[in-house]
């Protein structure tokens, strides 16, 4: 127990520090009650420092040279982010600390097309970036007269915006590959004897979620930053990559958010039309006084009513109502009542129910924010094709546009001790989570193994977050990928088909000790999959029906079976 004035001290600390600063302080404490040695913390210090490396390429090569990079950098225990500039954020820009660009120039020193945004951006309208430490890797051609020039003009726009050079320009002609790894060796150099300097005993900066305390049922109020369409033109789909920025939001990963969504405006309109109802009419709702248009569109869910509702308008209306699971404008359609009856009906409606998405983000990768992954759905009534509430509430939304929203927590889903092996089992949006998993354990240094198993329609147009699993697994993150798209193959091949194929390495890896995730649609693909794993089971550990049972539920029991089906 501490003495009252030493306790004090520490409470005057640690009030004023952020989570990241809680989490490095906690490891440090670590460090020190292990009795590591001096030289071990030192050696580990550089894990404090988080980068950004950036690559922009037309022909793969500054890519192939970021990756490399970038898992160098992971080995010599730093927290890297890599990056497409054809995929960075600008918004971003201003808040990085140490930032690495690779970057070509292309025909006439032009930036390559997936840099153009980036490149047109910090020359024409990027805001000061004063703490922001760079260094640039230019690659070009001397065979033509303007030779690395996109390198030349990023590095000396980053000066001018007040960033600090860390080494100066490297240029590299075709053969590149020695001058590159020279560069990359000088910059690793550089941030380890920075650390040295600054914080020389110091530990791992980093820890797992799981030990962050849990976020409580807080509404918080987010900006949308980004929203991308991650599926290919050709694609039958269309799913939404949100991100959002929230003050002081807190979840683990592993998380939900819940969005309560508005009703459409136009499907409103048209439900106070059939009824010939004043919009403005003031009426009662779980003794509340709300306007009948605000009602509608705020509180209710007018959608897929439940029999219970059904049940209530069939008594009002007077008449036998042969359909449920209807909204309420079909309901009026075929149906109609007047607007007196419509106030007795709406009485009895449900609240419309938030509708719950796996963050697809982890907190220490993306502090600050909340990423989902959502479905737009659409749904047949009536022969009618009809577009989901929440689908249609968030695919209106734009950049900057603001959003409601609390933490689902999960205690369950959670990732396992650092040295733990994972297999991750999903279908379409279902890549939400390991997408935040992958993030927290390349961000922690986690050494136990990965490996994906996703599933979807077509590889070329619905690999959700393809090039982020491709840097994942060209890092050394993510030991394996396994991939099952229905389109690519003369039969339809499905997810549960891939984990049968790769029954004896899977049952392998559940042996020594991994833990297995399923996550996206309950059914069928929910089912078939735990059915495929007791079969595996089965076949593999040469058991019975009864004995490959028991070792399943053996498994769940010691929480190395973990499933979010929806």
């Amino acid at each position: 127990m501490l003495a009252e004035p030493k306790l004090k001290s520490l409470s005057e600390l640690v009030s004023d520090l952020s989570q990241e600063e809680l989490i490095w302080v906690n490891k440090y404490l670590t460090g020190l009650v292990s009795s590591a040695s001096k030289e071990e913390l030192v050696k580990q210090a550089v894990v404090q420092q988080r980068i950004t490396i950036a690559f922009g390429t037309e022909t793969g090569n500054a890519q192939r040279l970021a990756t490399h990079f970038a898992t160098k950098a992971k080995q010599a225990g730093l927290l890297v982010k890599l990056v497409g500039l054809d995929q960075y954020r600008l918004a971003d820009l201003p808040k990085e600390k140490y930032f690495f660009t690779v970057i070509s120039t292309q025909g006439e020193g032009e930036p390559p097309i997936g840099a153009k945004k980036f490149y047109d951006f910090i020359l024409a309208s990027a805001p000061g970036l004063t703490q922001l430490q760079f260094a640039v890797l230019a690659l070009g051609d001397t065979a033509y007269p303007l030779f690395c020039k996109t390198g030349e003009e990023v590095d000396e726009q980053f000066e001018k915006l007040g960033g600090s050079r860390l080494l100066p320009l490297q240029k590299c002609d075709l053969d590149y590959e020695a001058t590159a790894e020279k560069w990359m060796v000088n910059v690793l150099s550089y941030l380890e004897n920075s650390t040295k300097a600054t914080n020389p005993t110091i530990a791992s900066a980093v820890a797992p979620a799981a030990s962050a305390k849990p976020a409580s049922r807080q509404v918080y109020e987010g900006t949308i930053l980004s929203k991308i369409n991650l599926n290919a033109s050709g694609s039958s789909k269309r799913t939404y990559h949100f991100e959002i920025a929230a003050e002081d939001v807190n979840y683990v990963t592993g998380d939900s958010i819940a969005i309560t969504p508005r009703n459409p405006q136009e499907m409103v309109t048209r439900i106070l039309s059939a009824a010939k109802a004043d919009p403005e009419k003031l009426v009662t709702w779980k003794k509340e006084t709300y306007s009948f248009e605000d009602l509608l569109v705020n509180k209710l869910n007018i959608s897929f009513l439940s029999d219970k509702s059904v049940s209530q308008y069939e008594n009002i209306y007077g008449n036998t109502i042969p359909e449920r699971k209807i909204s309420l404008l079909a309901l009026l359609q075929k149906y109609p009542v007047n607007e007196s009856q419509l106030e007795s009906i709406i009485a009895h409606l449900n609240p419309v129910a938030p509708r719950i998405y796996n963050i697809a983000s982890s907190p220490l990768v993306y502090p600050g924010e909340v990423h989902i992954t959502v479905l737009e759905e659409h749904y047949l009534e009536n022969g009618e094709d009809q577009e989901g509430i929440c689908t249609q509430f968030l695919k209106e939304k734009e950049e900057n546009d603001t959003v409601s929203f609390f933490i689902q927590t999960n205690k369950r889903f959670r990732l396992p001790a650092e040295d733990k092996d994972v297999i991750m089992i999903g279908r379409g949006t279902g890549i939400a989570p390991f997408r935040s998993f992958m993030a927290e354990r390349d961000a922690t240094g986690a050494e136990g193994r990965n490996w994906l198993l996703f599933g979807e329609e077509d590889f070329t147009t619905d690999f959700l977050y393809q090039t982020e699993w491709q840097q994942y697994f060209n890092t050394g993150v993510l030991t394996k990928v396994s991939l099952a798209f229905t389109n690519n193959e003369e039969e339809p091949f499905l997810i549960q088909h891939k984990l049968k194929q790769q029954a004896e390495e899977f049952y392998a890896w559940v042996q020594a000790g991994a833990v297995v995730y399923l996550c996206g649609e309950k059914d069928p693909m929910g089912k078939e999959v735990e059915d495929t794993i007791l079969n595996i089971f089965k076949e593999q550990g040469n058991f019975s029906d009864e004995e490959a049972a028991q070792y399943f539920e053996q498994v769940k029991k010691e929480g190395r079976f973990i499933k979010d089906l929806y």
